[in-house]
């Protein structure tokens, strides 16, 4: 049986109710009505935030977070990010937590309210590796002791090696030979590698596990895999083969030369100018159409089951995921990553992946993303390439994050019309930028077709 997490309330105005997760997902507290798990808007609650706390949740792993909510969120009986008793002031000085990992049994209050943790693992619990260090937010038992990071390219050469001698499950990496890094990433890293025998070049991604992978966790996420093997289009990296092995995930995947948007960003002084940023996003809502309407051998149904359907959510789309080739002297724009961090995610191979140190911030994610995790439609897309189109022509993030919890800004903060970032972009662009980043009550471009089209329109 999967793990899940349930809440059950035990003290407030609906004592025995309990709300059960068995997947990854998010679950925002607060008095707000589009909170996931809504609290009295009344006299009693008055003390409980419009989004008081997050729940990120990746069964059997529950995390809290705080959003900075003046009366605070209590995890039995003390106060996320009050310094510990046994603490020394210097100590209370370095560290201010608003997270903690949630245990069987333990107790969160907000004001009057209190929710108890119940935990059931799989017979095969999954368990925090030796390899990875993990940072601990907040909790009361003993540290363990900091562990180093694995060097990655060691082990994929020593895989190499073993692919050479005709070890199974290394077909995918045979024959190629490592030439340099490309980049690193929270859970793994790219090299180039080459062929031994026809010379090409291609891109070799490895993700360690934040926890040891269990045989159903595998399945699940190579699964997901071959639902991204068979994207074809001009504009998505072709993902060719993948491989697991020594609780390593390998993938051999087409290699972009010229690099990402974001070099390129870099390259051209922290902005590209309009006739180079506009074509480059047209490009990505085509091959953004294609996926959210390909066919899909293996996707989970609405009746619990699997078979054939149509789609794939990227969910993680940013400057750094849009990479570029140069086929026939013309650069061509493709999408990268499709489906390899969401499926990852919802195998439970990434621990809690969107908050704490790993995740960085949520500068490209629309409200919708946090408020419906587990559920999000195509629109989280559309919504997250007009942000990149935003970035890509004035630098800046659509949101304003200064001096606030970055998810709690999510929720609050509407994105600032591009137009009060730089003036000098055309207004009939800059409308329809602002309109792609319309979020509430929802997202106004549905499709990248829409979107597309809007785009195409202007010229």
């Amino acid at each position: 049986m999967p793990a899940k997490v349930t809440l059950t309330i035990t003290q407030g105005k609906s004592p025995g109710r309990q709300y059960t997760f068995d997947s990854r997902t998010t679950c925002i507290i607060g008095r707000s009505k589009d909170c996931n798990l809504q609290l009295p808007d009344d006299e009693d609650h008055r003390t409980i935030s419009r989004y008081h706390c997050l729940l990120d949740i990746n069964p059997p792993a529950i995390r809290v977070r705080d959003f900075g909510s003046r009366n605070g969120t209590y995890v039995n009986g003390q106060k996320i990010g009050q310094r510990q008793e046994h603490q020394t002031p210097e100590e209370g000085a370095k560290l201010e937590f608003t997270e903690y990992d949630l245990q069987d049994g333990d107790e969160i209050q907000l004001s009057n309210t209190v929710f108890v943790v119940s935990i059931e693992t799989e017979l095969k619990s999954l368990h925090i590796p030796d390899l990875i260090s993990k940072k601990n937010h907040n909790n009361h038992q003993e540290q363990a002791p900091t562990q180093q990071k694995p060097n990655l390219l060691e082990h994929i050469k020593r895989l190499l090696g073993l692919a050479e001698r005709g070890a199974p499950n290394l077909t995918a990496i045979r024959g190629y030979s490592i030439v340099q890094i490309l980049g690193k990433g929270g859970f793994g890293e790219v090299y180039l590698a080459q062929h031994n025998q026809t010379g090409k070049f291609v891109a070799i991604k490895v993700m360690l596990p934040a926890v040891a992978a269990n045989e159903r966790a595998v399945q699940m996420f190579m699964r997901e895999t071959e639902n991204t093997k068979v994207l074809r289009h001009e504009n998505v990296v072709k993902l060719l083969d993948y491989g697991y092995s020594d609780n390593i995930f390998f993938f051999t995947m087409e290699y972009c030369e010229r690099g990402s948007v974001t070099d390129l960003i870099e390259q051209q002084g922290g902005r590209l100018s309009v006739d180079i940023a506009v074509p480059m996003i047209l490009q990505v809502l085509t091959g953004l159409k294609y996926v959210h309407n390909a066919e899909i051998p293996n996707i989970k149904l609405g009746t619990g089951g699997f078979g054939k359907g149509r789609g794939l959510v990227h969910r993680d789309l940013k400057p750094s995921n849009l990479f570029l080739s140069n086929v026939n002297s013309k650069t061509i724009v493709k999408i990268g990553d499709y489906g390899l961090a969401k499926a990852f995610d919802f195998a439970g191979l990434s621990g809690q992946s969107l908050t704490g140190t790993k995740a960085g911030t949520p500068v490209l994610m629309c409200r919708q993303q946090l408020l419906n995790y587990k559920y999000v439609q195509p629109e989280v897309d559309v919504w997250a390439v007009a942000a990149c189109l935003y970035v890509m022509l004035c630098g800046r993030y659509p949101r304003n994050f200064t001096g606030s919890d970055q998810f709690l800004a999510v929720l609050q903060n509407d994105p600032v019309p591009i137009r009060q970032r730089d003036a000098s972009i055309p207004k009939r662009l800059a409308e329809v930028i602002d309109l792609a980043l319309v979020e509430k009550p929802e997202i106004y471009f549905k499709s990248a077709n829409e979107l597309k089209q809007a785009l195409l329109n202007l010229f």
